[in-house]
């Protein structure tokens, strides 16, 4: 049984691996390996994302295996305008259709319920990822081509309108 919790400090190197492997493989074709990988390395620096667990604008999730191993992750963040953003959903690749990036995403979604709205930017070019986007209810609110998440890369910004508790 898989448990989605929020993410602790002591979860950051095993986070960081997960990360460094997702770019891999979903922006590796998209930026080449070579670039996805020192972008990663990065971004999902260990301590960093460690200083991450205990910072109270940011939101984040894990899902952990009966083993202890983690298995996704999955993080929002509040920007200085009170616009939530859904930065990161990443789970190993062994785990994909078996619905947990639907669990991590519910997890994300609920932690900002009252909210009126949440986004996100997603890689041109990631179709997986935009599609299940688009079936959880994002819409493309606006084409990146400088400037994104996704260093070089165009990008899409999503945009969820959130149930009124």
């Amino acid at each position: 049984m898989t448990t989605i919790r929020h993410m602790v400090a002591e979860d950051a190197e095993a986070v960081s691996a997960l990360l460094r492997e997702s770019w891999r493989q979903t922006y590796g074709p998209l930026m080449g390996e070579e670039k996805a990988l020192a972008t990663s390395a990065a971004w999902h620096d260990a301590a960093r994302l460690a200083a991450e667990a205990g910072n109270d604008q940011i939101i984040s999730f894990v899902a952990e295996e009966d083993d202890g191993s983690i298995a996704g992750h999955a993080m929002a963040s509040m920007d200085a305008d009170g616009q939530a953003w859904f930065r990161r959903l990443y789970i190993v690749a062994d785990r994909f259709g078996s619905g947990l990036a639907d669990d991590l995403l519910r997890a994300i979604l609920a932690a900002h319920s009252g909210l009126s709205s949440i986004a996100l930017e997603v890689a041109e070019g990631n179709d997986r990822a935009v599609a299940f986007y688009s079936k959880h209810g994002f819409i493309v609110a606006e084409r990146k081509t400088v400037g994104s998440d996704v260093e070089d890369v165009p990008t899409l910004v999503m945009k969820k309108l959130l149930p009124r508790a």
